[in-house]
């Protein structure tokens, strides 16, 4: 019995000695009591100290996804078909000014309306009444051949449209901002706009060559009465070999 508790009690007098010996600085650390408290508190300040820079890393996250969609907002589209257009239209245009004889100006149509399609001039000689003629018959058919040329102009650029209109689709439907969507939408509607100017064109010039048309035959039948008339009262200055053709 004495031997079973001598082991035990030497241990505790090892142990007892061994806090004698040591420091009194060294004993007080490392016996320090636990402050669960104070251990708390400094846990929470470590996870609100994370917390907070992981609300920084995202608010940095999320303005760099904002530059770069502003980025890809202001990229400009790669294709343009603006010159492309403008030249078709300008070529239009072009045709409309080489309008022949009777041009697209109200001061010239007024002028020619007054001096060569108004009322039949009872004084006239036979030889102007037919030149007259001749001029209104000349005025229907420069009317027609420029409404030609404007159709053939016209028939030219539809593969250009086409053309343009499937470049322009393409970069439209894979753009990567608001800029290139908003530039395609703009250049396919200028094609628009340019193929609704071709078809003004195009009913102008027919328009016109059907005026002339009409304002020739008109004057056609008027100037028939008149000579007519002179057939009738030969003193008047009537000469059958005067009669006209351009009826």
């Amino acid at each position: 019995m004495n031997r079973s508790r001598f082991p035990i009690s030497a241990s505790r007098l090892a142990l007892a000695l061994a806090l004698s010996l040591a420091p009194l600085g060294a004993t007080r650390a490392q016996f320090m009591v636990f402050d669960p408290s104070n251990y708390a508190q400094n846990v929470m300040t470590a996870a609100n100290t994370l917390q907070q820079i992981n609300n920084q890393i995202t608010s940095l996250q999320n303005e760099a996804r904002m530059i770069m969609n502003q980025v890809r907002n202001l990229t400009n589209l790669p294709y343009s078909s603006l010159q492309t257009v403008q030249q078709s239209i300008a070529q239009t245009q072009q045709l409309l000014h080489q309008a022949q004889r009777i041009a697209y100006d109200v001061q010239q149509i007024n002028q020619a309306f007054s001096t060569q399609y108004g009322a039949a001039n009872a004084s006239a000689s036979s030889a102007s009444l037919i030149d007259g003629a001749r001029q209104r018959w000349q005025n229907s058919l420069a009317g027609f051949q420029d409404a030609l040329r404007v159709q053939a102009g016209i028939v030219q650029g539809v593969e250009t449209a086409r053309s343009e209109a499937s470049a322009l689709i393409s970069p439209s439907q894979s753009a990567v901002g608001a800029l290139q969507a908003s530039q395609a939408g703009n250049q396919l509607l200028a094609l628009q706009s340019k193929q609704l100017a071709d078809v003004t064109a195009l009913l102008a010039s027919q328009g016109r060559a059907q005026s002339l048309e009409m304002a020739r035959s008109a004057q056609a039948q008027e100037q028939a009465r008149e000579q007519m008339r002179r057939f009738i009262v030969p003193s008047q200055g009537y000469q059958p070999g005067n009669v006209s053709m351009f009826h």
